[in-house]
C-alpha cells in the first residue's frame, strides 16, 4: 500500500511538472527559451547548414523568435547529438519532449541521490525539486539537468562500474569548462577516465561526421559573437574586471583549483562544488550539477535553517525572474559551497587513490 502511495505521488509530481512545462514550452515562449538555440542548431545540422552561422536567425524566426540577433547555441560540437535529437520534430513538439526529458532527468537524479544515501524514510529528498538552479533550468529549457543526471550516474557507479560511470560523463563534455578541477581528480581513476574518453571521443567523431567544419565554425562564432565582453555572473569574470583586456584572468581561479585537486585529491562532492565556483564561464542554470553535494550536506546537517534561508532567497530570484546576467547570482556558488562545509563539518580530506583504481 505504501509503495503504491509513493508511486502515485511520484506520478502526480511528474504529471504536474510536465503539464506546467508543456504549457510554457508549447506557447510562443518556447521560441524564446534557451531550447530554441539547440533546436535551431539541430535543424541546421539536419539540412547540412552551419549550426553556428547567422543563417540560424531565419530558422528561429520561423519558430516565433522575437529578437533580431541570432541566438547561437554556445556549446561546442560535442552537443551535436543532443541538438539533432531536439530537432527531429517541430519546435512545439520538440519543446514538449524536451521538457519531459528534463523532468524525468531531474526525478531520476533525485531518486538516485536518495538511494545513494540509504533510502532514508524522511522526505528530505523532495527538497531536491526545489533546488533553485534546477528550477531555473526547467523554466529556461536549459540542458543543465541532463548534465546533472550524468554526474549523478557517475557518483552512483564510480566504485561498482567505473568504466560505465566514466561513460555517463559524456554529457559533461557539452560544457567542459564547468568541470576542470573535476577532470583533474578523474585522472587518478583510470577506468572511469577511459570510459569518459571513449564516450566523449564518440561524440567528437559524430560531430565530425555530421559537420566536418563544425569545430572551425564554433570557434568563428565565439570570436565574432563578442562573448568576451558579455557580463556573466561568475567570480572568475569579476576577477577579470581588474583588467578587461586580460581574458586569461578568468582562468586563474580554475588553474589554482586544479593544482589544489592534484595534490590534495579531495572527495568528489567538494571538487564538484569548487569546479562550478571557479568555472571561467557559468550561469545559474549550470549550478544544478552540484545538487548531489547540496543533498549530501542536507542529510548530514544538524540544522536545516541555513538551507531553508538560502533556498527561499534563491527561489525568489528564480521565480521573480532575475535575468541570467543579473549580478545577484554571484552569491549562489559560494552559498552551495558554504552550506556543504556547514553540513559536513566532519568531512576530512580523502585518502589518495592509487592509479588504475
Amino acid at each position: 500500500m505504501k509503495k503504491l502511495l509513493r508511486l502515485s505521488i511520484a506520478a502526480l509530481i511528474l504529471a504536474i511538472g510536465v503539464a506546467f512545462l508543456s504549457f510554457a514550452m508549447s506557447s510562443g515562449n518556447a521560441a524564446n527559451k534557451d531550447f530554441i538555440s539547440y533546436w535551431a542548431a539541430g535543424k541546421q545540422l539536419l539540412h547540412k547548414q552551419n549550426p553556428y552561422g547567422p543563417g540560424i536567425l531565419a530558422v528561429e524566426k520561423q519558430a516565433g523568435f522575437i529578437d533580431n540577433r541570432p541566438f547561437y547555441m554556445r556549446n561546442p560540437p560535442t552537443a551535436f547529438p543532443l541538438a539533432v535529437l531536439a530537432a527531429l520534430f517541430s519546435h512545439k513538439v520538440s519543446a514538449i519532449l524536451w521538457s519531459l526529458g528534463l523532468v524525468l532527468s531531474l526525478m531520476t537524479s533525485v531518486r538516485i541521490i536518495w538511494e545513494m544515501h540509504g533510502r532514508p524514510p524522511d522526505r528530505l529528498h523532495l527538497i531536491g525539486y526545489l533546488f533553485p538552479p534546477a528550477l531555473a533550468c526547467l523554466t529556461a529549457g536549459q540542458m543543465g539537468i541532463f548534465l546533472l543526471l550524468g554526474v549523478v550516474l557517475f557518483l552512483r557507479w564510480k566504485e561498482s562500474r567505473p568504466f560505465l560511470a566514466g561513460m555517463a560523463l559524456v554529457v559533461c563534455g557539452i560544457k567542459p569548462h564547468l568541470f576542470l578541477p573535476f577532470v583533474v581528480l578523474l585522472l587518478f581513476h583510470r577506468r572511469a577516465l577511459l570510459g569518459a574518453a571513449a564516450a566523449i571521443g564518440a561524440t567528437v567523431l559524430f560531430s565530425l561526421a555530421i559537420d566536418p567544419h563544425g569545430w572551425q565554425q564554433y570557434l568563428q562564432m565565439v570570436r565574432s559573437a563578442d562573448l568576451q565582453n558579455e557580463f556573466i555572473p561568475t567570480l572568475s569574470l569579476v576577477l577579470r574586471l581588474v583588467h578587461r583586456s586580460w581574458s586569461w584572468l578568468q582562468l586563474v581561479p580554475a588553474a589554482i583549483a586544479c593544482v589544489w585537486v592534484y595534490f590534495k585529491r579531495p572527495e568528489w562532492n567538494l571538487v564538484l562544488l569548487v569546479s562550478v565556483l571557479v568555472a571561467p564561464y557559468a550561469w545559474v542554470t549550470d549550478e544544478c550539477v552540484v545538487l548531489p553535494a547540496f543533498m549530501a550536506a542536507l542529510y548530514q546537517a544538524k540544522s536545516l535553517t541555513p538551507f531553508a534561508c538560502v533556498l527561499v532567497v534563491g527561489l525568489l530570484e528564480v521565480l521573480v525572474g532575475a535575468g541570467m546576467t543579473s549580478p545577484y547570482y554571484l552569491w549562489t556558488p559560494l552559498a552551495w559551497l558554504g552550506l556543504y562545509l556547514y553540513g559536513t563539518r566532519s568531512v576530512k580530506v580523502a585518502v589518495p587513490v592509487p592509479m588504475g583504481s
